[in-house]
Parts: C-alpha cells; sequence; structure tokens
C-alpha cells in the first residue's frame, strides 16, 4: 500500500468489562506530589511494578491538573468500552487500562505509565468514525506496553524533576498548585518521545485495533487530518509530543504494503453517532 493511497481513503461493540474512571477521578494530586519525591530519586535504569504504577498516577495526576476530565459521565463511558475491547486484544491483562476524555479544544492524545490514556476533546470533536478512536487508543495503548515513557521519563531524568516539584508542592502548602502541575506536565511531556517509539506505536496500534473487528485504516486517516492541518487552530498540540504527520505516513504506509487492504472491518457504530451527536451537538466536524 503506497501513501497516496493512504490519502486518498476516505474520510462497537458492547461494553466487555468496563472500568470505571474513578482511578482518574480520585487521584490526590497533592499526595501524588508529595510522594513523587522519594520514590522519583530511586529511579535508576529499570523500575518495578509497583515504581511504574506510581508514575503512571502521578502522570496522570499532572496531565489532569493541565486539562481535567470533560463532565459527561456517558461520553466517558463509552471511550472506557472502546478501549476496554480494544485493549483485550493486546495479552497483556495485568495492565489497569483506564481512559478519559479530557477538556482542552487542542488535538492530541497522551498516555501515562501503567494504563493511563487520554484523548483530548478537540481530538474527539474531529473523529468521523469509531475506528478512528480505536486506532487513537491502539496507538496509545502501543507506548504503554512498550514502556516508551518509562524510558523517555528515565532517560531525560526527569525523575528530578518530580522530586523538586514535589518539594516545592510541600514547601508551599498547596499554593498555586496548578502552575506547578503544568509546568511539570510540560516538563515531562513537551520534549517527546523518540520518532521510533511514535512508529512502533503506530504500527501496534493498526495491528491491535485490527485485531479488535476495526478498520485498519482508522489511525492512518487520524496521521492524514494532522497532516492537512498543521498551523490550523487547535494543532498547537496542547504538548508537543509527536514527529510530523508526513514522516510517521510514510513509515506506516511502508510497514502496512496492501497486508490490510482485504480486511473488511467495522468502521462506526450507531453508539458512536449517538454519543457524538449528544456530546458536541452545535460543533461542525471539521
Amino acid at each position: 500500500m503506497q501513501k497516496k493511497y493512504l490519502r486518498k481513503f476516505p474520510l462497537l461493540l458492547a461494553a466487555l468489562g468496563l472500568l470505571g474512571l474513578s482511578g482518574c477521578q480520585t487521584l490526590d494530586l497533592g499526595a501524588a506530589l508529595e510522594h513523587g519525591g522519594n520514590l522519583a530519586s530511586a529511579f535508576t535504569t529499570t523500575v518495578s511494578p509497583e515504581e511504574e504504577k506510581q508514575m503512571g498516577e502521578e502522570s496522570a495526576a499532572l496531565l489532569l491538573g493541565a486539562a481535567p476530565l470533560v463532565k459527561n459521565t456517558s461520553l466517558q463511558r463509552y471511550v472506557n468500552q472502546v478501549g476496554q475491547w480494544v485493549a483485550l486484544q493486546s495479552g497483556h491483562p495485568e495492565i489497569d487500562w483506564r481512559f478519559g476524555v479530557i477538556e482542552t479544544e487542542n488535538v492530541n492524545a497522551f498516555a501515562a505509565p501503567s494504563g493511563y490514556i487520554f484523548v483530548t476533546k478537540g481530538l474527539m470533536m474531529r473523529l468521523k468514525n469509531e475506528s478512528e478512536l480505536a486506532g487513537i487508543l491502539a496507538h496509545e495503548m502501543g507506548h504503554v506496553i512498550q514502556g516508551h515513557y518509562v524510558k523517555t521519563m528515565l532517560k531525560q531524568k526527569k525523575a528530578q524533576a518530580v522530586a523538586g516539584a514535589a518539594s516545592a508542592f510541600a514547601a508551599n502548602q498547596g499554593k498555586g498548585e496548578l502552575g506547578y502541575l503544568v509546568n511539570l506536565s510540560r516538563g515531562i511531556y513537551s520534549s517527546g518521545l523518540d520518532k521510533d517509539d511514535e512508529f512502533q506505536a503506530d504500527r501496534m496500534g493498526v495491528v491491535l485495533a485490527t485485531r479488535a473487528g476495526y478498520d485498519p485504516f482508522g489511525l492512518p486517516r487520524i496521521l492524514q487530518m494532522y497532516a492537512s492541518s498543521t498551523g490550523q487552530g487547535g494543532f498547537d498540540l496542547l504538548f508537543s509530543t509527536h514527529p510530523g504527520a508526513d514522516a510517521r505516513l510514510d513509515k506506516l504506509s511502508t510497514a502496512m504494503g496492501d497486508k490490510f487492504d482485504g480486511i473488511n472491518g467495522v468502521s462506526t457504530t450507531t453508539t458512536f453517532n449517538r454519543q457524538m451527536t449528544t456530546a458536541f451537538p452545535i460543533t461542525k466536524k471539521k
């Protein structure tokens, strides 16, 4: 499959073991940062499952401090249903996956260690069908499964930043909490992941979404949207975490070839259409 084929491609399932959002909604930001100092100082080149869990909680708290969850229980439940179904295809039942839509008009998605995945409201508003959502969630799952954020945090020694922010937070007794969270979030996420990590997550995203029964071209369509939207409002990302969409399309096109051309997966569902109409009733999709 050539890149030009991807660019010409035209722009589900019941809940299975739905996981609630309580893990995201009830995170104690102060406690997460307070305990982060001691934990961060111990990070070297590897982390234990317990340490990765703590890293995930801290990172999720930071992201939610910068942009809280959208106050729409039905939408959050729906995204969790899609995410949990795709996650069943990953072969990693030990990961406690949690999904959420965060309140920002920027167009992006994020993952944190230990199974936290967030899609921005701005990106949700631009989705055309459920296979695109599945592809996005599957891409972020790839980052978690491969430990990309853990590796990047350790590589860039962001643990010291966590420890410093925790100390500042404690010293100020919670004053200016949001400022510390936003600054630290930018410190962890702004430099982004390695390009090879993004390319690997793209490949995994296509495979996981296809295994879940979706149209495999959902994620490529999202990359095409990014490639054609450079400079538009909302695409100045909340945090700049990805290499260029053109480069990702090139790599993904080469990896996919024509292997997926005959697969007739699910594109969309009535549930997706209902959720988008209800959640964004006056939004004209772009």
